[in-house]
């Protein structure tokens, strides 16, 4: 029952990131068969679209990647593990972010070394 409702929630996640894709792709002056192709097609083919085309530097690129993520953990038994230390993901942070793929201790860490790795490219 549980892992039911967590797919509806990813699915329902799922829709909204397609209605992204299609937006930004209608932006990006991209042909209305393009987008239309994409449409029921499975996440690793939008992935794979959207990294041809040079758009992983997009919000919705990551967005997409972590609901891959979560589906794959959820297929796997996994899901609601911090992918870094494998401890239990704290509820809250689950309902507020079904894809969440940190616990709050990892998260901070990882925001903390990203933004030291941001400031060395610069």
């Amino acid at each position: 029952m549980v892992d039911q409702h967590i797919n509806l929630q990813l699915a329902h996640i799922g829709m909204q990131l397609r209605s992204e894709i299609a937006i930004l792709l209608t932006q990006q002056n991209m042909p209305l068969n393009d987008v239309d192709q994409l449409n029921g097609q499975d996440l690793s083919t939008l992935i794979d679209f959207l990294s041809l085309h040079k758009l992983t530097d997009e919000p919705v690129f990551e967005r997409l990647m972590r609901l891959d993520a979560a589906i794959c953990q959820l297929e796997l038994g996994l899901y609601g593990l911090c992918s870094d230390c494998e401890s239990e993901i704290e509820q809250s942070r689950l309902q507020s972010d079904p894809t969440e793929q940190r616990c709050e201790d990892c998260a901070k860490r990882h925001s903390q070394e990203h933004r030291q790795e941001l400031r060395l490219n610069y």
